[in-house]
């Protein structure tokens, strides 16, 4: 079988929304619910079709097909800059220490602070594959395909990128380190606050969400057991991302307490190494095992194939120019699979 990454569009609506309905929660970039997707699905119209190239708060969301069957078995998305239609916020983790001199005694705690220190960064997000297409590495062609995207429009997105990971949600659905605090303020459960989040966005935080720091030392041992950490689903999202160059740097997810990522957006690994070539050749039998795009926003395609670089040209396997519908004398983008 062969996948391809293309633009979403409305007509898309219907596997979104069914493979929505399987994240399991706590997935706010992908929501089970009609109105919200349809409403995503047309700003991503909108933001293919711009033609300028300055930083406006836009999301793309990118879908990956099967060739053979047309049918959507994955999705990523893509924000330029987050926070600036409505406040984006993180708990910042800080430290503060204080001594008595009478007692002789540092006493050294860690706080949580509400912040929108991100305000401005681009992101990459939104990434769902199906559990029926959990091999082959098409979760790595779904990651990997935002970061060519960025490459190859540049200009349409910041100096700093963030990628956000699901945190830790029990069997019941709930999240301890919401019932820790979100939900002593705002009588909803985890579920609850996250599906009002997906839908209204998040500036009823704003509104109700204390705005002073908050002891990690008096939470319970279950909220303070899953601070920054991953969703046993999202590890190996979290090492794709240490391995593009992304880092933990103390922000929290406010809802879940999940880890933020990181990264200098130009030396994210995939954009760093990436190679722009004019084709060559397209009939490329054997060559070094590479993702390739091309194609400018709605005619932007990524996809897995054969790589020969041959200065600042490239020659491409059959297949991919196929599936990129690209000829000799267009330019792609690649880097080593």
């Amino acid at each position: 079988m062969s996948f391809v990454i293309r633009p979403a569009t409305t007509d898309d609506l219907q596997h979104l929304y069914e493979m929505a309905k399987l994240t399991g929660g706590g997935f706010t970039n992908l929501p089970p619910d009609r109105k919200s997707l349809a409403a995503k699905l047309d700003a991503s119209e909108a933001a293919f079709s711009r033609k300028g190239n300055d930083i406006l708060a836009e999301t793309f969301v990118l879908v990956l097909e099967n060739v053979e069957t047309g049918d959507v078995r994955g999705t990523c998305q893509l924000f330029t800059a987050v926070g600036q239609q409505h406040p984006f916020y993180s708990y910042r983790i800080s430290t503060l220490t204080q001594y008595s001199k009478e007692l002789d005694r540092s006493v050294t705690a860690e706080l949580l602070s509400l912040v929108n220190d991100l305000g401005g960064t681009s992101e990459v997000g939104g990434l769902f594959l199906h559990p029926g297409e959990r091999a082959g590495g098409l979760g790595l062609l779904l990651a990997r395909s935002r970061y060519l995207f960025i490459a190859s429009h540049r200009q349409r997105f910041g100096p700093r990128v963030l990628a956000e990971l699901r945190g830790i949600i029990d069997e019941r659905g709930g999240s301890p380190f919401w019932d820790a605090i979100g939900g002593r303020f705002f009588g909803m459960s985890f579920q609850d606050a996250d599906e009002f989040n997906a839908i209204h966005g998040n500036q009823f935080i704003a509104d109700l969400m204390p705005k002073h720091p908050v002891y990690i030392a008096m939470l319970d041992e279950a909220a303070k057991k899953v601070i920054g950490l991953p969703h046993p689903s999202g590890r190996a999202a979290m090492r794709m991302l240490e391995n593009e160059g992304f880092s933990y740097q103390g922000y929290i997810d406010i809802f879940d307490g999940g880890p933020t990522m990181l990264a200098n957006t130009d030396k994210v690994r995939s954009i760093a190494e990436a190679h722009c070539g004019v084709v060559v050749d397209c009939e490329l039998e054997s060559g070094e095992k590479a993702l390739i795009a091309a194609g400018k926003l709605d005619d932007y395609r990524c996809c897995f194939g054969a790589r020969e670089l041959r200065g600042e040209r490239v020659a491409i396997d059959s297949r991919s120019a196929e599936m990129l519908r690209v000829c000799e004398g267009d330019s792609v983008w690649t880097i080593a699979r």
